[in-house]
């Protein structure tokens, strides 16, 4: 059996409050790792056309301000 199977499984029995806690802590290990990412693909200059061009469209007035409502649409 592979380890995500085992880990598949693993929480699939977890009781409830042991499933909340889970689902904390691997939103917090997902968003720090991506953290990361972001970071070094900013530092490797890997983002620097999409800082670019969204600076262009702000500097041209081609953006808006997010209101609470498009961020909760942006969340998954």
């Amino acid at each position: 059996m592979s380890s995500v199977k085992k880990i598949q499984r693993a929480v699939s029995e977890l009781p409830p409050d042991e499933l909340r806690r889970f689902r904390k802590w691997f939103a917090e290990f997902d968003a720090e790792r991506w953290d990361r990412q972001i970071e070094r693909d900013l530092g490797a200059g890997r983002l620097d056309a999409l800082v670019e061009e969204a600076g262009t469209e702000h500097r041209s007035r081609r953006t808006r301000p997010l209101c609470h409502d498009d961020y909760d649409r942006l969340l998954p």
